[in-house]
């Protein structure tokens, strides 16, 4: 079947939408660099800052920061701050950011089921390119 034979929903918003420019800005934020990595690491349960930058390799310091502090705003995630010395901070999914595993997972398993297919195209793609 190919893309021009796809049913697409009634009632799917035009890409100019409010509805559009709003999802675009989500899936932006889960679709980043990092995110699904914090997302997966905190499926597994309660990290500490410190243990999600070991966690996560080749995450800095400063974009680890920026990261959570994104997926806090979005109501991904939840910190929490014990007053202790040094303080301590632990970071969890809320109930919204577990509903986002299936869905990231669904997404995982697709990519699994079809990387030498892509892998193929790519190839062929190159290939072509490179003759033209």
């Amino acid at each position: 079947m190919s893309p021009s034979h796809i049913e697409l929903p009634k009632d799917m918003p035009s890409p100019e939408s409010e509805g559009c420019r709003v999802t675009r800005e989500i899936l932006d934020r889960v679709g980043d660099k990092w995110s699904l990595y914090i997302i997966a690491t905190l499926a597994n349960g309660t990290r500490r800052f410190n243990e999600l930058k070991r966690e996560i390799d080749g995450i800095s310091q400063r974009m680890l920061t920026l990261t959570l502090r994104g997926l806090e705003r979005d109501g991904l995630i939840t910190r929490t701050i014990y007053p202790t010395i040094p303080p301590r901070v632990d970071y969890e999914l809320t109930a919204l950011g577990m509903t986002l595993w299936g869905p990231v997972m669904s997404l995982v398993k697709w990519a699994d089921a079809n990387k030498l297919a892509i892998s193929a195209a790519r190839a062929h793609f190159d290939t072509k390119s490179e003759t033209t």
